[in-house]
């Protein structure tokens, strides 16, 4: 059969055009150790904004399947499953991220921002950029971003007020796989103990844990209040979440695409921190917890007291553990900390 020259020249171009034949498709898995309440939860909101920015911005070329509440497994099993490429993003707590990069304790250094401004301009500046390619040279995830994991962290406990470091002896109080969160809690006369997320209600529940800290919004969404009866605001920490995504996934995918996504988790990354101010500002926040928790606001020199106990064993530590590299991160973290004081006029 004799081919006509026009036709296959009309068919070739049709399928050259861009977008139009062979454009690949490409499903994005993103999980994160919440549950999927966008206007409750910070990560639920990261995850619902970037799913509906990504899917509207790639035009349907890349579908995003949001998996919250742990489903895919405890924190280390699903950041395991990113480096493998069976899940692309996940959205994890510093504690999670340690195993992979024990430098993330110099996001935990205590009372070390004056205000969420100062956390943000950090985070996003260039001490967060530096991170973030350290993170992917040691640890092989790309971070999209430090996400918001709730506010400014809280003390609660079952057992009694705590107004000064003091009152923390005899505590057994839950925290992450944080090296520098368990030496910050030795330094307050507290007994740490490591507890999963999935696991923390429980084990205050049950004793096995007197207290824990968290945000304001985590502490109110995982209704904690039912067991615990004193809550303390001192602000101590304020550490982000490091959404990462797996890095032969994100650079497999076209230039264009790479935008949406890094456009998406940023314009994601704003509402998460928007929501934890709203929660932080209404009933849902600290008034939900007073109906049923004593709180306390230390005082100026109570805070003074907590500052003078954790600052310099946070410091000891990172120099003792990580040696010079900890203390030159800790001297970066500290001067993009003053840098974005000077900014804000702080």
């Amino acid at each position: 059969m004799k081919r006509n020259p026009l036709r296959s020249a009309l068919v070739m171009s049709i399928l050259l055009l861009p977008g139009l034949a062979f454009a690949q498709n490409f499903t994005l898995k993103l999980a994160h150790l919440n549950a999927q309440q966008p206007f409750e939860v910070a990560s639920a909101a990261m995850a619902e904004v970037f799913k509906a920015e990504v899917e509207s911005n790639s035009n349907g070329r890349i579908k995003v399947e949001i998996y919250p509440n742990g489903v895919l497994g405890k924190e280390p099993e699903t950041m395991v499953q990113v480096k493998a490429g069976v899940v692309q993003s996940y959205i994890s707590s510093s504690g999670g991220m340690a195993q992979f990069y024990p430098m993330i304790d110099v996001t935990n250094m205590p009372f070390a921002f004056s205000s969420y401004n100062v956390g943000y301009k950090v985070y996003d500046g260039a001490f967060g950029k530096d991170l973030a390619k350290d993170i992917e040279a040691k640890a092989g995830f790309r971070v999209l971003g430090f996400g918001e994991s709730g506010g400014f962290f809280a003390i609660t406990n079952s057992k009694k007020p705590i107004k000064s470091p003091a009152d923390m002896k005899g505590i057994k109080l839950r925290t992450m796989a944080l090296p520098l969160h368990q030496e910050i809690v030795k330094s307050l006369g507290a007994s740490p103990t490591t507890v999963a997320w999935a696991e923390v209600y429980t084990s205050l529940q049950t004793g096995v844990v007197d207290g824990q800290m968290n945000p304001i919004s985590i502490i109110a969404m995982a209704k904690f209040q039912e067991v615990q009866k004193y809550i303390t605001l001192t602000s101590h920490l304020y550490a982000p979440y490091i959404w990462v995504i797996n890095p032969k996934f994100y650079y497999g995918l076209p230039a264009d695409l790479q935008a949406v996504v890094t456009d998406a988790s940023r314009t994601a990354v704003l509402a998460g921190r928007g929501l934890s101010r709203i929660i932080d500002a209404s009933d849902k926040g600290l008034p939900t917890l007073a109906t049923k928790m004593e709180v306390y606001v230390p005082s100026a020199g109570e805070m003074k007291q907590f500052r003078d106990v954790t600052m310099p064993a946070a410091r000891k530590f990172m120099s003792d553990k990580y040696k010079k590299d900890g203390e030159a991160w800790v001297d970066q973290f500290y001067s993009a900390i003053d840098q974005a004081e000077k900014e804000l006029g702080n």
